[in-house]
């Protein structure tokens, strides 16, 4: 197993929910062996603080405290850029419906606003994703064929694909081989919000002078009551900004 076959591991084991959980279990062994008070306090803290990181309302705080923020890119900063950067976020290897790999929700997300760009400009578009490290070892597609494949159906097309890179740093050397040897390196850069702060830092690394155009953006999605009580949406982006801010770190942003 390569080092990088463990990231995904480790990921889930420092985020939510499994840290809240493991926490909860450590509580309630603590309990059964007579420590009840300490046990209990610490398995009632960790399930309070699941419910609240499954809250959209405190994903939207987490995301405004712990990464940097961003704003809707301009037509004035798109005119500049020399080509439109999109960047993979996962592949669903299996797709009945369709008898064939299709991209994950955040990819063609991220590809419907590559798109939408490029028809508004004219630029051209460049896209990076092969087989993540959580897919390695499975028979998963690179992201690059699926992104090919929306781009056609969109009417809009591909004219760079990097499809062997397997994280974000890799997605910034790979399209610079692609792009920054043809002249191309002021680009307007897609991905999400809470990713654009390393994905930015990764593509200047590589020799990018990056203008970011995050979508994706972390606000409120209902009411204010219901914003509080716990959903799978609240905890996955929880979950987003607590691994994007964790990684921004370790690669020395």
């Amino acid at each position: 197993m390569l080092i990088g076959e463990l990231k995904p591991i480790l990921t889930a084991l420092v985020l939510p929910p499994a840290v809240p959980l493991l926490l909860a279990l450590l509580g309630l062994l603590l309990a059964a062996r007579r420590r009840v008070r300490a046990g209990l306090t610490l398995a009632t803290a960790s399930v309070s603080g699941l419910w609240f990181l499954s809250c959209n309302a405190v994903g939207v705080l987490l995301a405004t405290s712990l990464l940097p923020q961003f704003e809707p890119i301009r037509p004035t900063e798109l005119e500049r850029v020399q080509a439109i950067v999109v960047l993979g976020g996962g592949v669903l290897p299996q797709a009945p419906e369709y008898g064939i790999a299709q991209p994950s929700p955040f990819t063609l997300a991220r590809l419907r606003y590559g798109a939408v760009l490029a028809r508004r400009t004219g630029k051209p578009i460049a896209f990076a994703g092969g087989v993540g490290w959580s897919s390695a070892g499975t028979e998963a597609p690179p992201e690059s064929e699926t992104a090919l494949r929306t781009l056609q159906e969109l009417g809009v097309p591909l004219r760079w694909n990097g499809a062997r890179s397997r994280d974000t740093a890799e997605n910034a050397s790979e399209l610079a081989t692609l792009l920054v040897n043809q002249g191309v390196r002021r680009i307007a850069l897609v991905t999400d919000t809470s990713h654009m702060p390393r994905a930015a830092l990764e593509f200047r690394r590589a020799g990018f002078d990056v203008v970011p155009a995050p979508m994706g953006f972390p606000v409120a999605q209902a009411r204010p009551l219901i914003e509080w009580l716990p959903s799978a949406e609240g905890l996955s982006l929880s979950r987003r900004v607590l691994r994007e801010a964790i990684a921004l770190r370790l690669a020395g942003g």
